[in-house]
């Protein structure tokens, strides 16, 4: 167990994920240096800014990193580029991939004393068994395996790929620990992340997805992602995960929260078919990233579920109930976008 303050780096700290981390480890006594672009939004931590050592950057640029990696003791990784659009894909593979691989040379060449990955369940990557019925639950845990799958977004794919780069400097002496948190649900803007899926809630839209949300408080993920970097685990990956919901019964707990009218009508097949093509008809001219793509449709068309077993015996991990995460989070949304108390 680490125990006396060292420095840490955060990249991805403006970040939902990062600036929730960045919190928890200056509560207990680290130095915590935070990377960030000249265009970053700094309105997630806005409340530690001056507490921040700031270093601006990008993981793309290797001799940056050389300089920065220097006086580093630990890493958490959080910085990545999340995307379902098509045209994000060959920004996104490099800087998830390539951008992680530059990480772990300059760990591994600076004597950096561990590093944590912060990844996603999609890396483990979703295949339906055989046997499998439509409405069967799909347990997917840390022992599974990759498996190519039209169910496995770009997204999963960078992810699973940068995971690669992670085990690489495992193999070479780095200690490492993986993260692979579900839906994180947290207080944010409504147009980024998950929090869009308040904002759908909010806008009473008439139709919801089939398919199962599995989702877990960001408090949890953050208090993961520090018991495991301060801790002599290595070689490890942790899915990080509350529980399961299915869209329907996710609206309608949103919607009562923000005092709206819930989806009422469950989304076809051949209406999602027509609405993903769309969307990206509408994404090639505008240049906008589509609400809706056939990864996202696929992936919704299942219910799959991580288990947090692994976790929760290794930590001791209690999670956040749902409808004490939705209530903090709708309260916040109902002041900061409605006035509403």
């Amino acid at each position: 167990m680490i125990q006396e303050p060292k420095n840490i780096l955060i990249t991805g700290i403006t970040g939902l994920v990062g600036s929730f981390v960045a919190k928890r480890f200056l509560e207990a006594g680290y130095q915590v240096i935070g990377l960030k672009r000249n265009t970053s939004d700094l309105s997630l931590v806005k409340d530690i800014t001056s507490k921040i050592t700031w270093k601006e950057g990008d993981i793309l640029d290797v001799m940056f990193l050389d300089e920065l990696m220097k006086d580093i003791d630990l890493v958490v990784h959080a910085a990545a580029i999340v995307s379902f659009a098509p045209k994000d894909r060959n920004l996104m593979f490099k800087t998830n991939i390539e951008g992680t691989a530059n990480i772990v040379n300059s760990c591994l060449t600076h004597g950096v004393k561990k590093i944590c990955f912060v990844s996603s369940v999609a890396a483990l990557g979703r295949k339906i068994p055989v046997d499998a019925k439509a409405e069967s639950i799909i347990s997917i845990d840390e022992k599974s395996t990759w498996e190519e799958s039209p169910l496995n977004s770009n997204y999963a794919k960078s992810k699973y790929l940068a995971e690669m780069e992670i085990w690489r400097g495992v193999s070479e002496g780095l200690a490492s620990v993986i993260v692979n948190p579900s839906l994180i649900l947290g207080e944010a803007d409504w147009t980024k992340s998950s929090t869009q899926l308040f904002k759908y809630a909010n806008e009473e839209h008439l139709f919801y997805p089939q398919g199962t949300l599995n989702y877990v408080d960001v408090h949890d993920v953050a208090e993961s992602i520090f018991q495991l970097t301060t801790s002599d685990i290595s070689g490890e990956r942790f899915i990080v995960n509350s529980g399961h919901i299915s869209f329907k019964d996710f609206f309608e707990k949103v919607a009562q929260l923000l005092n709206k009218k819930p989806p009422r009508k469950l989304i076809s097949k051949f209406l999602t078919a027509i609405i993903w093509r769309l969307e990206a008809l509408k994404s090639f001219l505008t240049g906008n990233a589509p609400l809706i793509t056939k990864e996202t449709v696929l992936s919704s068309s299942h219910h799959f579920y991580y288990p947090n077993e692994k976790i929760k015996k290794s930590l001791g991990m209690k999670f956040k109930d749902l409808d004490e995460t939705l209530n903090r989070i709708c309260n916040h949304l109902n002041v900061k976008y409605t006035n509403k108390q």
